[in-house]
């Protein structure tokens, strides 16, 4: 569907909504940080063997770094507020966000491990993170390319209904 916008309002409603996404997924990065944090200082983090010490150091890692990921297009924009650069705002916003999704997908699959070699065992654990991981790989990754590809030329545009009307143009 075309909209009638000019580029600097569609600039300003994609980044709204790049904002509104990561608000979501930054209330997920948030629980997940405090829960590592916490697991320091519980009786049991002292028995953990060093390959659970070292997933629990890389995981609160992983978790930091989506953490900034997230949060750093906000301080580009303000940064770079009223200084005209909109569209690249939007852009490296949006390569921010994409990359502190894949580092999320390592943080749940590193907590899941984690957490699962603890009450299951290694196998276990590395099994658990491993789906995860795909589960995380399909859905936010695989199935949206694929609904791109069947809704459209790929570029955003829906295709346009098989009665033959005309597709949208673009500006």
């Amino acid at each position: 569907m075309h909209r009638n916008e000019t580029p600097l309002e569609r600039d300003d409603r994609n980044f709204q909504e790049l904002l509104q996404e990561l608000r979501v997924t930054q209330t997920g990065v948030q629980i997940l940080f405090a829960f590592l944090l916490s697991l320091a200082f519980m009786p049991r983090f002292a028995g953990l063997d060093s390959v659970q010490r070292g997933v629990y150091v890389t995981t609160l890692l992983l978790a930091v770094a989506a953490a900034v990921l997230f949060t750093a297009p906000a301080a580009l924009h303000r940064t770079l507020f009223r200084r005209g650069a909109k569209r690249l705002v939007v852009d490296v916003s949006a390569r921010l966000a994409a990359a502190g999704l894949v580092v999320l997908v390592l943080a749940f699959g590193g907590a899941l491990l984690l957490v699962v070699d603890v009450v299951l065992g290694r196998a276990a654990g590395i099994a658990a993170c491993s789906g995860a991981v795909v589960f995380c790989v399909a859905l936010w990754g695989a199935m949206p390319l694929v609904l791109r590809r069947r809704n459209g030329n790929g570029n955003g545009a829906v295709a346009p209904p098989v009665s033959g009307a005309q597709p949208p143009t673009h500006h």
